[in-house]
């Protein structure tokens, strides 16, 4: 019986661990690229706004 417990943990900790992976790595594109259209619409408003422009047609 033992050695089932075992075998069931070494066969579940690796796709746990790959999920986790996955998970981390997907987080921090989708919050670096939300990051980046923060900061793109931001510099946008402000070149807008130097030059003397209306806001953008939508």
């Amino acid at each position: 019986m033992d050695n089932f417990w075992v075998n069931a943990i070494f066969s579940i900790v690796p796709t746990l661990l790959v999920g986790a992976i996955f998970w981390l790595v997907m987080r921090s594109i989708i919050r670096m690229d939300r990051t980046e259209r923060k900061v793109y619409a931001r510099i946008e408003s402000e070149e807008r706004a130097r030059l003397g422009l209306d806001h953008p047609a939508r």
